[in-house]
């Protein structure tokens, strides 16, 4: 495996009673589906680490949505497809994942 990181971008929604849940809480959701499915997210450095994941905005309390984004920086290589697979299987309903992509750091299309 590769130990050079780089970005996976999400596209996905927010449907049905999960729209009731607030962003940070969304945040502790994507950090503890990515724990349980063992994808390496890469820390940030500090007295304090803590999974780099990025937003690319905050919904309100109570919106639906079909299209947000998030962002991983990943420690090690794995093919969108099996990361899909594995982050899926976590994730409640209400929260699908719509679209995977890669990026190199530094890329200018990442959307961080």
């Amino acid at each position: 495996m590769d130990k050079k990181p780089y970005i996976i971008r999400i596209e996905f929604t927010k449907r049905s009673w999960m729209k009731f849940i607030s962003h940070l809480d969304l945040l502790r959701l994507f950090q503890r589906a990515l724990r349980r499915s063992g994808l390496y997210v890469k820390l940030s450095e500090g007295f304090s680490p803590h999974p780099l994941i990025f937003f690319k905005g905050a919904l309100k309390l109570g919106v639906e949505s079909k299209s947000e984004f998030s962002s991983f920086v990943m420690k090690e290589d794995i093919q969108l497809d099996e990361f899909k697979k594995r982050l899926e299987g976590e994730l409640p309903n209400g929260i699908e994942t719509k679209d995977v992509k890669r990026f190199e750091i530094g890329s200018k299309n990442h959307g961080l």
